[in-house]
């Protein structure tokens, strides 16, 4: 709570390691979900803002410290991030759970997470190696990665610690400076974590955050001329205008735009195992994940069965306070409840039919924004609750007669981010896995933890480039090829 406190007595921006006034000068209140009351407030930071946090970090690269760094000091830095984020573990998941209404189990998994990203990139710092092409009699042509410049990091409310350290970790590793724009809605980790970096000691301008209003401090982040690389995570609406600011400017964008992601569910597969999956995909985080398996599809010989047994599984699934530590928590805010809320009496009136719902503990706060968990059985697989992406604990269930229709409903929506096979055939699940459109995908299991070392990202409306892993520091890098002509 103190370190609550002491964040909102900030009230502003932090650039070049240290807090600075919004020139703004207004604030922004922290509603917990939990219970729908302020408690803290942050800086509406603006276009000025953006425009001192851009610059820093500029001149971070040109004429500060960081850019004359080796990568192996650059790792040592991230290194000594992820300990200090051990040391803050419980702190660090306490703001998280109080800012986005989690279970506390999560949010400390989620801070975990986040110290696991400056680990791996940290260790990764100085292996990123180029090669050596054969070329021309009388030449030696080498190529080598060599940082963007500086990196815009607009990173969404759902997992604002694990995004944090899932965009920034990796740009910093490749020697990228950082302008950091937290969701309104969840940044008290992210303006925390900045606070660490400076602690770590990284130099002035490698780590800047900027809070603000999307439309403010977003979208003067997104169309400044002086960034070099945009990372965004949130909405297709909102990513397609990141990425028409990113091509006005001639620079690249990581796009990963939410999902309407499937698992598959075949006669053959182990069912006790696949339906405790099945729910604890779609109510982690109260749903609000990208890559939620908001959809299951079933093989009909064992339809009846299956959702009966999910039907009870359901029926024993509670949400609560951050506190009680239930299966999931509220949605993220009073607007987020009531487009569910909206969504779902479209699809009851167009004759959606509930199968079952999950509770919601009796001494929760009546103001929380809390959502029943709720199943839908037999899905219009065209309808709009089958095709378009809920952010709420909320699965729809379709049934399908053969494997080709399998295959022709997991891809069957505009998504394509993560998908789940179940089967004990070994060869089909592999054939289908092969066949179904998705960035990532998982053979008997749904979902890896942070799996901070697995690449992530979509295919179609899901988005574009990749995140964790390897992968990510060639997202952060620029390949240059040189040729010396030696004679």
């Amino acid at each position: 709570m103190n370190q609550i406190l002491r964040t909102e007595a900030a009230k502003g921006i932090f650039v070049n390691n240290r807090w600075q006034p919004s020139l703004s000068g207004r604030t922004i209140p922290m509603i917990a979900p939990a219970d729908g009351q302020a408690f803290a407030a942050i800086a509406a930071g603006n276009a000025g803002d953006i425009e001192l946090a851009v610059a820093a970090a500029r001149a971070a690269l040109e004429t500060g410290s960081w850019g004359r760094l080796t990568a192996t000091e650059r790792g040592r830095l991230l290194l000594r991030l992820s300990r200090l984020v051990d040391d803050h573990a419980e702190e660090l998941a306490l703001l998280e759970a109080r800012d986005t209404g989690k279970p506390m189990k999560q949010a400390r998994a989620d801070i975990v997470a986040v110290s696991r990203y400056f680990e791996y990139y940290g260790g990764a710092a100085d292996k990123v190696h180029g090669d050596t092409i054969p070329f021309l009699d009388g030449f030696l042509v080498n190529t080598l990665y060599e940082p963007l410049g500086v990196t815009a990091h607009i990173i969404p409310w759902n997992y604002p610690g694990q995004m944090f350290g899932r965009t920034v970790a990796p740009a910093l590793a490749m020697g990228n400076a950082t302008v950091i724009k937290p969701a309104e809605e969840a940044c008290l980790v992210p303006l925390r974590l900045a606070e660490l970096a400076a602690e770590a000691g990284f130099p002035e301008g490698a780590v800047n955050v900027v809070p603000g209003l999307g439309e403010e401090a977003g979208a003067a982040l997104a169309n400044h001329r002086g960034i070099d690389f945009i990372s965004f995570t949130g909405s297709p609406e909102v990513g397609t205008l990141v990425q028409i600011a990113a091509a006005k400017n001639h620079i690249g964008c990581t796009l990963e735009l939410g999902g309407k992601s499937p698992q598959i569910i075949f006669g053959d597969a182990d069912l006790t195992a696949a339906v405790q999956s099945v729910a604890a995909a779609v109510v982690q985080n109260a749903g609000q994940t990208c890559s939620a398996g908001s959809r299951v599809l079933v093989e009909r010989r064992i339809w009846d069965r299956f959702m009966a047994d999910l039907k009870l599984r359901f029926e024993q699934i509670r949400a609560g306070t951050p506190e009680m530590d239930l299966d999931l928590g509220p949605v993220i805010s009073a607007g987020q409840r009531s487009r569910i809320g909206a969504m779902l009496q479209r699809a009851e009136e167009a004759g959606a039919r509930i199968l079952a719902q999950g509770q919601i503990a009796t001494n929760s706060p009546a103001e929380g924004f809390y959502v029943r968990p709720t199943v839908y059985h037999e899905v219009n697989p065209a309808s709009e609750l089958a095709q378009r992406e809920v952010f709420g604990p909320i699965l729809a269930a379709m049934p399908f007669d053969s494997e080709e229709e399998a295959i022709r409903l997991a891809n069957g929506t505009e998504y394509g981010l993560v998908a789940g096979v179940w089967s004990g055939d070994g060869s089909r699940a592999i054939r289908v896995a092969r066949k179904v459109r998705a960035g990532q995908l998982f053979v008997n299991g749904y979902g890896a933890g942070g799996g901070i070392e697995l690449p992530f990202g979509g295919m179609k409306k899901s988005g574009h480039g990749r995140e964790k892993g390897f992968e990510a520091l060639y997202e952060f890098g620029a390949l240059k090829t040189l040729v010396v002509k030696h004679g």
